[in-house]
């Protein structure tokens, strides 16, 4: 799956300059299947002879969202796709400067359209998108706009695949590693786990994806960190595990990182949801909601990533919700919160409003990190089209994972809990339990 991209900008520079306009067309190797494309507030003034160039004024992107308003809709479009686009590093150190901004490591494999083009058509005058389009008679009706360049590159990306549909693999060729092309393109561009091993056969590295060639694809071209050059140089073989889908995905990745304790997950495990939300009791007896590094004993609510996230989650449960700032940490003071003055408090920060009333609102506010049930069955996605996965939840704690037959499913839970292969409850598969029902409300669940 490839998500073709383009941004329209400010400037030249991703250090300096900012995004004013963005396309991102999903491609499944035939056809254009998504498409999310947006103006952006850059939160700068807009130069004049962008303006003559692209057509976009500050007026153009007065009330557009500002990037940190799309960011989470750009990782869901764009994740586990290989991003392509004409001169594919322009658009992506853009994006990957506007997330480093906010805090994130934005990372995608990229092909690049123009390298393509090179490899395929050569002896052109000029590999820029407007002449390109010219000698292969491509239309483009709106030139230097993020729509317009992103269509003309799926139809130019088209073209190549049609010449050689193997051109997609030049990500393969030149790369410093110590594993084979054969051993890559063995890879199945399906869900499950996959495990990295140095020359002694120790496990040195777990991950998972909804694709795995992909996602080895990604670690062997990342030369943007010291310990990813590390990884790539230690990894002599690679050995895999489908699951179906992704859940089952997230699961044994958990279980197997617990259990084998890699190297270079330990390394990870350091930097990755560093920060949780907590919630107790004061004296009073409100409940109190508080973000803080996820290093306590008392297990978080949910975990993040970064601190800015954390909280940017904290201030909209606390809007949604009408919950008191200074009951949840977001606003210091020994007297009413900065709500309560403009009347979006009901002043549990002053004893205005009871526990009681107040207690309601924070446990509703926070339900979704709970189960629903405490006894249930998810079914999902195989590893074949006649599979059907089984996650186990009983009394509220997880007790594994399995696969059966799907001609096979009924209501006997007794029969169904026998294709279940035990793995430990902890903290961590119960949040990803939670979260993967909650984005995906078309699960099946049985519950008992």
């Amino acid at each position: 799956m490839y998500a073709i991209i383009d941004v329209e900008t400010t400037g030249l520079s991703p250090h300096s300059e900012k995004i004013t306009e963005i396309a991102i067309l999903i491609h499944n190797g035939k056809e254009v299947i998504e498409e999310f494309v947006t103006l952006i507030d850059p939160e700068k003034k807009i130069p004049y002879r962008i303006t003559q160039l692209t057509g976009i004024s500050n007026k153009t992107v007065e009330g557009a969202p500002r990037f940190y308003e799309v960011a989470k809709k750009i990782i869901e479009v764009t994740k586990n796709m290989i991003m392509v686009g004409h001169n594919v590093a322009f658009d992506y150190n853009f994006i990957r400067s506007e997330f480093n901004s906010l805090g994130y490591d934005f990372k995608r494999e990229r092909l690049c359209t123009v390298k393509m083009s090179r490899k395929l058509i050569p002896l052109q005058r000029s590999y820029g998108l407007g002449n390109l389009c010219k000698e292969l008679d491509i239309v483009n009706p709106s030139r230097h706009r993020a729509l317009g360049d992103a269509t003309a590159t799926v139809k130019l990306f088209e073209l190549l695949l049609s010449i050689d549909p193997a051109i997609t693999d030049i990500p393969l060729k030149g790369l410093s590693s110590n594993l084979s092309n054969e051993k890559i393109k063995e890879l199945p561009q399906k869900p499950g786990v996959y495990y990295f091993f140095n020359k002694q056969g120790d496990t040195i590295y777990i991950g998972k994806s909804i694709n795995i060639r992909n996602r080895v694809l990604s670690h062997i071209s990342n030369n943007t960190s010291k310990k990813e050059i590390e990884l790539k140089n230690c990894m002599t073989d690679v050995e895999y595990e489908l699951t179906g889908n992704e859940l089952t995905a997230l699961l044994l990745e958990s279980a197997e990182i617990k259990r084998n304790k890699p190297l270079f997950n330990r390394a990870q495990l350091r930097t990755v949801f560093t920060y949780g939300l907590f919630s107790y009791q004061n004296s009073d007896g409100y409940i109190c909601l508080n973000i803080d590094k996820n290093n306590r004993k008392d297990p978080p609510l949910t975990t993040f990533t970064n601190q800015l996230s954390a909280k940017e989650f904290l201030f909209n449960l606390v809007e949604e919700h009408g919950l008191c700032q200074k009951l949840c940490g977001l606003y210091k003071t020994q007297h009413a919160c900065f709500h309560y003055h403009i009347k979006q408090c009901n002043g549990a920060c002053i004893g205005k409003e009871t526990p009681g009333n107040y207690n309601l609102r924070v446990k509703e506010s926070i339900k979704r990190f709970k189960f629903d049930q405490s006894n249930f069955i998810i079914i999902d996605k195989g590893r074949t089209t006649e599979e059907r996965a089984l996650v186990a939840v009983e009394n509220g704690k997880y007790v594994g994972f399995g696969f059966i037959d799907k001609s096979l499913i009924s209501s006997n839970i007794n029969f169904l809990m026998g294709s279940i292969n035990p793995y430990p409850d902890n903290k961590d598969a119960q949040q990803i339990i939670r979260n993967y029902v909650r984005r995906n409300e078309h699960v099946r669940i049985i519950n008992f």
